[in-house]
């Protein structure tokens, strides 16, 4: 894989004698997951359905972060199934599922995912939820605020609002408004490297930089939309 120099040259500077480990893990496959969407079906039924079905091909391994997470072989293709038009679980990345449950949103709160498409964690917190209380999915980008919308139709969130605007417009409306906020935020995607060759391709020290100016303006605004006591989760894509 031909990595930046310049990145390659910050992470030996920052990890130190960790740096060699780091590089192997390159040459490693990904790993693979999904997540039951209890809001359809519970862990142990879908257990049971897989069980009683001669065509799943599923081999599936929990994650231990994530109760209703599994991992499954690179090989077979979930998303094809039609478990997976129907709801029943979201394709998504095993880390990807750690920044909800760290949040612990519950059924009755207010919550917001201020950079939310395409809606893996928003389906996340809308399981958490219930479906109770109130969940507003923010993206700014209009295309992907689309996505965002069918992802939270397919999953069967009910207490969901969509919304498409900047943070700052929300900031104006929301002051001190929610219970829990997750920021996953846009990022210069090096976590992204193995998964995605555009990622390296588009990265660059000038883009780490302008990333980080406009992440520190969504968090900002974040602040200003959380209740006193409330709790921020702050994850990105990104090892800068």
């Amino acid at each position: 894989m031909n990595l930046p120099d310049a990145f390659l040259t910050r992470m030996k500077e920052t990890l130190g004698p960790e740096y060699e480990v780091f590089l192997e893990s390159y040459e490693t496959g990904r790993y693979q997951g999904l997540r039951v969407n209890e809001l359809k079906i519970s862990r142990e039924e879908f257990g049971k359905l897989q069980g009683e079905s001669d065509d799943s091909g599923f081999h599936l391994e929990s994650i231990p972060w994530c109760p209703t997470g599994f991992y499954y072989p690179e090989e077979e293709r979930p998303g094809r199934h039609v478990w997976h038009e129907a709801g029943l679980y979201y394709i998504q990345e095993p880390s990807a599922m750690a920044p909800v449950v760290f949040l612990e949103p519950k059924p009755g709160e207010v919550i917001l995912d201020l950079c939310a498409a395409p809606g893996g964690k928003t389906t996340h917190i809308g399981a958490r939820m219930k479906n109770k209380g109130l969940l507003v999915a923010n993206e700014i980008i209009s295309k992907r605020a689309a996505i965002l919308s069918e992802n939270v139709e397919r999953m069967g969130l009910t207490n969901t609002i969509v919304t498409n605007e900047p943070p700052s417009h929300l900031a104006e409306k929301f002051q001190g408004f929610f219970d829990g906020i997750i920021v996953d935020a846009p990022c210069s995607g090096e976590g992204m490297f193995r998964k995605e060759d555009i990622a390296i391709d588009e990265w660059s020290e000038e883009n780490v930089k302008s990333c980080a100016e406009r992440q520190k303006e969504i968090l900002e605004n974040a602040v200003k939309c959380l209740k006193n006591g409330g709790y921020i989760v702050y994850a990105t894509c990104t090892f800068s």
